[in-house]
């Protein structure tokens, strides 16, 4: 009987919620056991109620009627466990580059930094983890800066390409001067050292 009322109030949490939304079983121990959520949970999966994205998550999915079930993306995913475990969170490496237009290649090892619990889950064929930082290395927190000197960062020497100057200076033209430079003041000297350029470069530009 216990079980069933385990199963029932589950059942219609995730009846109730919208397609796209995604459920931790540990979030849901109000209801009982973390045994009988975990068989629970099974059950909606095999009736395909729920999908497994990873261990411990579980979507219910959106139905297009061309391309069927849909999975949210690795940065949806990231974002909603950073909102659940309510820490910070930014893309770094090859995503940021990614995001900026640097690179056409999509990372299938998603890095974020964070001020919470280092993880790293398995997700597919894909991989997302979260690396703990200090708080001055997530401090800037203007999110185009960020991702700038994150790709300037994984491209090293390649970052004073006047190629990257030319793409960076264009999705920074709307931010504040005093922002990126204030925002090299907390980089390594190489990194620093292209964001000056790249706020004088503005600067030059806005007075033309």
């Amino acid at each position: 009987m216990v079980e069933n009322n385990i199963a029932k109030s589950i059942a219609n949490r995730v009846e109730e919620a919208k397609p796209g939304t995604i459920f931790f079983p540990g979030d849901l121990l109000e209801f009982g056991s973390p045994e009988a959520i975990h068989t629970t949970f099974s059950r909606l999966v095999a009736t395909k109620q729920l999908t497994r994205l990873a261990k411990g998550i579980y979507l219910k999915p959106t139905i297009d009627p061309e391309l069927g079930p849909l999975k949210p993306s690795l940065e949806d995913l990231a974002k909603t466990i950073s909102e659940r475990d309510k820490v910070v969170i930014r893309p770094t490496g090859a995503y940021a580059l990614n995001r900026l237009g640097l690179s056409t290649q999509v990372p299938t090892r998603v890095i974020f930094l964070t001020n919470g619990n280092p993880k790293s889950i398995k997700v597919g064929k894909s991989t997302l983890v979260f690396q703990k930082k200090t708080p001055k290395q997530l401090a800037v927190e203007q999110e185009n800066i960020f991702l700038a000197i994150q790709a300037l960062i994984a491209l090293k020497d390649q970052g004073e390409d006047p190629k990257v100057i030319r793409r960076l200076t264009e999705v920074l033209a709307r931010e504040e001067l005093a922002d990126i430079r204030k925002a090299a003041k907390l980089s390594p000297q190489r990194v620093a050292r292209v964001l000056y350029r790249i706020a004088d470069n503005i600067e030059k530009d806005k007075n033309d």
